[in-house]
């Protein structure tokens, strides 16, 4: 039985009490359902606190959209993996598309973060992913590859399996365009292949989440891939419904 991951990142959207009726309504959504899949919520920092006394006894799990590689010192407006933990948070997004883009995160900063994270148990959720011009030259695997490489420059053998990718065709993020199933499945297949081979992991403990515009039209289609386990869902997540959609179509495939 293949056990998803679907994970809703709600980005810069909802304010504390937002978040708090959000999550309730999912948690309504969803509660009834014996659940396979794992089922995780990424709020904005301000309502971590909220959201993670309202799940504490449910099965959901809560993340982070972002965090510093330090653990504390004079870093004005940054938050501490620590922190998170200290939480209750279990993941952490690093690497997104949007960082990279609008806050010119570089390879270097989010190797950091990725040991930092791993070195405290949690789970990283490293985004990686290519530019339309990039795919049109067809450059897709040597920007992945660079991602990859440098993002894993300084982690143990024994950490790789911990990671889970999150494949995101950055122009298929916000458009409302997805990937079709053909080119999902290929890079998916390919990003475990590659690090299976260069890091002497075994292919079947490897996550690889799909993060292009995934939601309730697309959401089985892109499921039902070989190599695609799980979303990394940003706008579809907003909507509890829509997001307990997803989660119910990869509860049905799981069983399959």
């Amino acid at each position: 039985m293949k056990k998803f991951l679907i994970a809703g990142n709600w980005k810069m959207f909802t304010n504390v009490f937002e978040s708090k009726i959000l999550v309730e309504t999912l948690l309504a959504e969803i509660s009834k359902k014996e659940m396979h899949t794992t089922v995780l919520v990424c709020p904005p920092f301000t309502s971590l606190c909220g959201v993670a006394e309202i799940i504490k006894d449910t099965d959901l799990k809560l993340g982070a959209q972002n965090c510093h590689f330090e653990e504390k010192g004079a870093f004005t407006g940054e938050v501490s993996p620590q922190m998170l933990q200290f939480l209750g948070c279990e993941y952490i997004i690093i690497g997104h598309s949007e960082r990279r883009t609008h806050f010119k995160e570089d390879d270097e900063i989010i190797s950091k973060k990725l040991s930092a994270i791993l070195d405290l148990g949690l789970t990283p959720i490293l985004c990686i992913g290519e530019t339309f011009e990039q795919r049109m030259n067809n450059l897709t695997n040597d920007i992945l590859t660079n991602q990859i490489e440098k993002a894993f420059e300084n982690i143990k053998k024994a950490h790789i399996k911990k990671v889970v990718i999150a494949y995101e065709p950055v122009w298929a993020i916000g458009t409302g365009i997805s990937a079709t199933s053909e080119q999902a499945q290929e890079t998916h297949s390919w990003i475990k292949d590659f690090i299976s081979s260069k890091y002497e992991a075994n292919r079947e403990d490897l996550t690889v989440l799909y993060g292009g515009s995934m939601n309730d039209k697309n959401c089985h289609e892109l499921l039902s891939l070989a190599d695609v386990d799980g979303g990394l869902i940003g706008g579809a997540s907003l909507n509890a419904e829509t997001f307990a959609t997803i989660i119910e179509n990869a509860e049905k495939i799981s069983k399959i």
